[in-house]
């Protein structure tokens, strides 16, 4: 106790000797960028997002009325490997669905274990209307096109086979289509389901409100939005085939959001279509999953799709541009920056390192309290009860956010810059891989 009120007066010492130009020095980068990127952000576009929801609701009943007298078929495709133990759970959300025109397409990628009996099951049972098989193990976005192929609905509904949805969650992603032709695809809600399976599952449950649900959420209404989850996405089918698919390896569901943005279609996230995933349940599952995931915007956004920077090009469009400088600025040159300022801490004000830290950590837990409370309220109808016992947990994510997940990061685009280690992801067979690698050199 005597410690931390030595701690405050060294603090309060600090800031009363210091003018605000020279607070700006210590703190420059929660100021200019954090501040302004997620708080700012939050505090002006919520209130907008709701207020336009309610706006909005005639339109949406509208398109509600015509979805069910239009009465598509849905094709719900689930490509996986030993995923089996999940299936069940996943084939009786969709049995409950408000909208009920669906065909569930199960796509087992050359599984060792007991999937394919599970899916037989499921299939006599009527809950799986087609199975496919890969004898051998083919990667995702091989199974994924293996769907695609037989699939008869008019929208396909690209599900991971450890979630499940809300009763009413394929009527929300589909009412999007209706309410603008223009749209290409719609991305789901994507809640945490394990949540109290340890602490990595609970600070990720607070990441996905706070920070991917309620980003997308405003990317969507700014007309940026980069990607369509390849845990909960839905998409017409006749764009899904003329863009031939989904392509190779880690990170193709930012890659094929990018493809459809290029053929001019909007894409857009569906706040109240909510899917539940199960998430990585240690730090270690969870930092090569996130490795995967960062080293995608070095692949896709700053390789495949560097067009998309080019003014030049008689196909350019603004708000494309937008969405990728937002990806490459926020994510990969701000963490260098994070980096810079880190250095000039350590090394040029290191006598004041005992106060800086201290009072980075307070300024950062605090901007994630503004920034869950908005998210409560944002999402506040869809939230379940236990999601506001995620509060107690607030003060950890300053660390988890702030120094894992960019270590993770950091690491991420490295390799990826110098050594192109997505190529050689498990996640992935090498035969495709390697294949895939030589084509994009050559582009």
């Amino acid at each position: 106790m005597e410690l931390l009120h030595e701690l405050f007066a060294e603090v309060v010492f600090f800031f009363q000797e210091r003018s605000w130009q020279q607070l700006v020095v210590f703190f420059w980068y929660f100021i200019i960028f954090d501040f302004t990127r997620y708080v700012l952000m939050d505090i002006v576009f919520v209130p907008w997002y709701l207020w336009r929801r309610r706006r909005q609701r005639p339109l949406r009943a509208l398109a509600r009325r015509r979805l069910f007298r239009d009465r598509p078929l849905v094709s719900v495709l689930v490509p996986g490997k030993n995923e089996g133990r999940h299936l069940p759970l996943l084939a009786e959300s969709l049995q409950t669905q408000t909208y009920p025109h669906i065909e569930l397409i199960v796509v087992d990628d050359g599984s060792d274990d007991d999937t394919p009996e599970i899916c037989r099951r499921l299939q006599r049972e009527g809950l799986i209307d087609k199975f496919f098989r890969n004898s051998q193990r083919g990667g995702k976005a091989s199974a994924a096109n293996l769907g695609l192929r037989y699939a008869q609905g008019k929208y396909i509904v690209h599900l991971d086979a450890d979630s499940h949805l809300r009763p009413d969650s394929i009527e929300q992603i589909l009412i999007p289509f209706f309410l603008d032709e223009r749209t290409g695809a719609v991305g789901g809600d994507i809640r945490v389901a394990n949540v109290m399976d340890s602490l990595a599952t609970t600070l990720q449950a607070i990441d996905y409100v706070k920070s991917i649900s309620t980003g997308r959420v405003i990317y969507s209404m700014l007309g940026i939005l980069r990607i369509v989850s390849g845990a909960y996405g839905a998409f017409r089918t006749d764009i899904l085939r003329r863009i031939g698919g989904w392509d190779v390896g880690p990170g193709l569901d930012g890659d094929i959001t990018l493809r459809i943005r290029k053929l001019g279609f909007r894409i857009v996230h569906e706040a109240e279509a909510v899917c539940y995933t199960n998430v990585p349940d240690s730090f270690k599952k969870l930092a090569r999953q996130r490795y995967r995931w960062d080293r995608s915007l070095v692949r896709f956004r700053i390789r495949k799709h560097r067009d998309l920077f080019d003014w030049s090009n008689a196909h350019f469009d603004m708000l494309n541009f937008l969405t990728v400088v937002d990806n490459v600025f926020f994510n990969f040159v701000l963490n260098i920056k994070w980096w810079v300022y880190v250095v000039q801490i350590l090394f040029f004000y290191h006598e004041f390192v005992r106060v800086v830290l201290p009072v980075n950590y307070m300024i950062y837990f605090l901007a994630n309290v503004v920034e869950f409370s908005l998210a409560m309220i944002l999402f506040g109808n869809t939230l379940r009860r236990s999601d506001k016992l995620l509060f107690l947990y607030l003060p950890l994510v300053p660390l988890y956010v702030g120094v894992y997940l960019r270590f993770v990061r950091t690491f991420a685009h490295l390799m990826e810059l110098f050594f192109r280690a997505s190529y050689y992801d498990p996640w992935n067979p090498w035969k495709v891989s390697r294949v895939r690698k030589v084509e994009d050199e050559l582009r």
